[in-house]
């Protein structure tokens, strides 16, 4: 497994985009607890509070495809200037604070709506950088492990920057980082000579395609159950007098997915990526039921959860693949956001579900929740497989048939995204 991943690692241009990438995305990561932490240490209530964490993330949601559209049709560099003024909206609020609730509304919308597409541009690339389809795939396991890291990893550097300054320099310093991120990406040259390929003018853009609708479709139920896990293992926690619990469940999540999407990336597969989608998803669901039965003892709900978490990267990572078999030509980078936003306003559905269901009947409702969102996306790629089967339309060939070409070609950037 480990020499697997070396070998990716140390192909030309790999460490640095993921790395890239990985920090140019810390802001987006973090930014619901970064503003929420600023926002109380401002005087703000928690309504404000969340009202303006809520407004960024919707306006990312927004965001993203678009950002993601323009980027297909003129190239990365567009991600620059996106994260720049994305930078500077927050670095605003930072400085002038939320005692004008209407301008530093206004500051996190535009924060929000130009986030650039990071996630999108890197996925578009991997096929012009590595060529052989395995590779590509091991890359897509590896992107989705590094997602998961970040995820785990950066309110953990939020915390500490505002323990060591303060809420307002730990605001900052994030969108600094993740601007030099997005720059150590776009400065590169596999970002620079990348281009869309040619594309048919629609107004619907990537989502005219009606795979990658129904893969959405499947993805906004999943996101409905991490949401709906997120406030259960909360009150899980409090519930048992520790709100400590609730860390161990979310990091066994993410450990669990960690070591599934790395060990899913060092083995190759064979079939159609579709079929072998159904199957993780399906795996995935059934691993969220059993958190339903709320044990009394912490450390096997901490392993339940671990265990649910282990097919959740591999069925992301699968999903990178049917997603570039099913976009329309020339909208990957638009195709990928698409699915960033759907996660995420998945995400907000199962959190503002499980609350009120919490209430009503404690804990186990609200994992039962995230039970019944995870057979919901099942039932969804049951109801479109005859969809999913094989790409159609003006689909872009498959993942596995461009980069089979493309391995055929002269090492560089080839198959129409030559600069």
């Amino acid at each position: 497994m480990a020499a697997g991943y070396g070998e990716l690692l140390r192909s030309p241009h790999v460490l640095r985009l993921l790395t890239g990438t990985l920090v140019g995305r810390l802001p987006h990561g973090t930014a619901p607890l970064a503003i929420v932490l600023f926002t109380r240490a401002e005087g703000g209530g928690y309504s404000l509070a969340g009202a303006l964490a809520a407004v960024h993330g919707l306006a990312t949601a927004v965001g993203q495809p678009l950002l993601g559209r323009l980027v297909d049709r003129r190239g990365q560099r567009l991600m620059f200037p996106a994260a720049l003024v994305s930078a500077l909206a927050m670095t605003a609020l930072a400085l002038v604070g939320t005692g004008s609730v209407p301008l530093a509304a206004a500051l996190v919308l535009l924060a929000g709506l130009t986030t650039p597409p990071l996630e999108g541009a890197l996925r578009a690339l991997w096929s012009t950088v590595l060529g052989a389809p395995e590779r590509v795939r091991r890359a897509y396991a590896l992107d989705a492990v590094a997602q998961e890291v970040m995820f785990a990893g950066g309110p953990l550097v939020v915390m500490l920057l505002v323990a060591a300054w303060s809420e307002g320099a730990a605001l900052l310093v994030i969108n600094v980082v993740g601007l030099l991120g997005a720059l150590t990406v776009v400065v590169s040259e596999p970002s620079r000579a990348w281009r869309g390929e040619r594309r048919e003018a629609h107004w619907l853009g990537a989502l005219r395609s009606g795979g990658l609708r129904a893969l959405l479709g499947c993805f906004l139920c999943i996101g409905m159950a991490l949401g709906a896990i997120s406030v259960a293992a909360v009150a899980y926690a409090d519930a048992r007098g520790d709100e400590l619990v609730a860390s161990y469940l979310l990091s066994a999540l993410g450990v669990g997915a960690l070591v599934g999407g790395l060990c899913y990336g060092a083995r190759p597969w064979v079939g159609p990526a579709e079929s072998r989608l159904l199957v993780l998803v399906t795996a995935l669901a059934a691993g969220y039921l059993p958190l339903a039965l709320v044990p009394a003892s912490v450390a096997l709900m901490t392993l339940l959860a671990g265990v649910c978490g282990i097919f959740l990267a591999p069925a992301l990572a699968c999903a990178f693949v049917v997603i570039d078999r099913h976009a329309p030509r020339g909208t990957v980078t638009e195709a990928f956001s698409w699915l960033v936003t759907t996660f995420g306003v998945g995400a907000a559905v199962g959190t503002a579900v499980a609350g009120p269901v919490i209430e009503w009947g404690q804990e186990a409702a609200g994992f039962l929740v995230a039970g019944v969102s995870g057979w919901l996306g099942v039932l969804v790629l049951l109801a479109t497989r005859r969809v999913l089967a094989v790409p159609r339309g003006e689909s872009t060939p498959s993942a596995e048939s461009r980069n089979d070409r493309n391995a055929a070609l002269e090492p560089g950037f080839r198959s129409g995204h030559q600069a």
